[in-house]
């Protein structure tokens, strides 16, 4: 398989990297069990969650999907063949980032995944009121003692982002090493944006939102399918000109592919220069199966300028 490296850092992941949002969710403990038990039997490492996944359900306690990974991990003791992303600042609250607010929940974090160590730790929202110096400066011990072997950034800018660089070149202190920005075949402003920062300072990047809420597996194309799901209507924002375009040559390149709009979706984005891989969620093992074989779809160049001509 295409292993690709994080930034400079030297973690390698495969080109897909599970999510695990909807742990706690969609998905109870057993159900994430088989879930992670077949994305590592397809030969794939790299999970993502976060301190707040999902806390948006009520009556969940905090960190739920950190917890159902972490018991996942004890249960297995598979902790050294997987990477384990998560992050902090999930409620974007002002000063969620600052120094006396990471150290908690690190720690937290650490309880609930039941490990010593995190391979990316990031910061999941930008916190305008607290200083690169003072967050990176957080993160440096982490780094420093083994307990974080990357650092990432979430939904910043490119501005944002060459600022945190500079501040970790002058202050001898850790860098962002891998991004999480929003990237589909519809949303492309955000990554977009930031590729000439992401290719100058030789930062990977693991795109989140990779099937626009389910929109790019082709199961809404009326109004009426948004109830399909419990998370239909997030794909609700998507059904206009735009994401039919995008779905009519989601089919086409689909059929000529004898693969499905959703593996069409992932290969596109694989394919794209500076994504290192994009992050997707299952709720089934056989939606597992179908992730893997999306990744590993190569696409030909007319297919390609197909599907990117759809979404401009």
């Amino acid at each position: 398989m295409d292993r690709r490296p994080l930034g400079r850092s030297e973690i390698v992941i495969e080109p897909l990297v599970l999510g695990g949002n909807v742990f706690g969710w969609t998905v109870d403990e057993k159900a994430g069990f088989a879930i992670l038990d077949a994305y590592v039997e397809e030969g794939f490492t790299a999970i993502d969650t976060a301190e707040g996944y999902p806390n948006w359900v009520p009556g969940n306690p905090p960190g739920m999907s950190e917890t159902i990974i972490g018991k996942w991990l004890k249960a297995r003791g598979n902790r050294e063949a997987v990477h384990i992303f998560t992050k902090v600042n999930s409620a974007n609250k002002p000063g969620g980032l600052a120094a006396d607010k990471i150290a908690p929940a690190f720690e937290a974090s650490l309880a609930r995944l039941q490990t010593d160590y995190i391979d990316v730790y990031f910061s999941h929202w930008p916190d305008l009121e607290t200083s690169h110096e003072e967050t990176l400066g957080a993160y440096d011990p982490m780094v420093r003692a083994g307990k974080v072997r990357a650092v990432g950034a979430s939904n910043y800018t490119a501005e944002m982002v060459e600022a945190a660089q500079q501040v970790s070149v002058i202050k001898s202190l850790p860098r962002y090493d891998v991004l999480q920005p929003r990237y589909n075949l519809y949303d492309r402003a955000e990554f977009d944006a930031l590729r000439d920062t992401v290719t100058a300072h030789e930062i990977g990047t693991v795109v989140y939102y990779s099937l626009a809420a389910g929109f790019l597996t082709g199961k809404y194309r009326s109004k009426a399918d948004f109830s399909k799901s419990a998370r239909g209507g997030g794909a609700a924002n998507y059904l206009n000109a735009k994401g039919e375009k995008i779905l009519a040559a989601l089919d086409k390149v689909a059929k000529a592919n004898d693969a499905t709009p959703a593996e069409v979706s992932l290969a596109w984005l694989v394919a794209q220069p500076g994504v290192t891989a994009p992050i997707a969620s299952a709720t089934s093992v056989e939606q597992v199966r179908s992730l893997a074989k999306g990744v590993r779809l190569k696409l030909s160049e007319d297919d390609i300028k197909t599907l990117t001509d759809a979404g401009k």
